[in-house]
């Protein structure tokens, strides 16, 4: 990946709407080599897809929270697999120290959330959670 990459990927993540045409503005490159380096990065999947960025207005109006989950560590690919049908966890990732698993939860409601909490919990191979409630968001990249 070289620095015109790096500068696409930058302007994409910014905005991942933007149009190639603008894009190749931008960049100073020609629109073919704007797709084709989208083209590439996508096939070597360092783009996996295209998102949006919700208001903080928005996200304000739902509930999120961290959740820090201690396993028996016997099938953790099962684990994952069963989480990852969760839709109110939107991110799951391993972890070192006492927990091994940290996933962000997010609901409606706070009655909500503390039912997906009580699903996380009653998983086969979840010893343990514990759950910090987020209050607001400072800033996010």
């Amino acid at each position: 990946m070289d620095k015109l990459d790096q500068r696409l990927l930058a302007l994409l993540s910014e905005n991942g709407r933007e149009s190639v045409t603008v894009l190749a503005q931008k960049l100073s490159v020609s629109r073919a080599t704007v797709q084709e380096r989208m083209r590439r990065l996508e096939k070597q999947q360092v783009i996996q897809g295209y998102t949006i960025r919700f208001a903080a207005d928005y996200l304000n109006t739902r509930v999120v929270a961290h959740v820090l989950i201690a396993t028996d560590q016997k099938q953790p690919a099962q684990l994952n697999r069963q989480i990852e049908k969760i839709p109110a966890v939107k991110a799951l990732y391993s972890i070192s120290g006492e927990y091994d698993i940290f996933a962000v939860v997010q609901e409606e409601t706070t009655a909500d959330l503390d039912r997906q909490i009580d699903r996380l919990a009653e998983l086969e191979g979840v010893r343990r959670t514990l759950t910090s409630v987020v209050l607001s968001k400072k800033f996010e990249r």
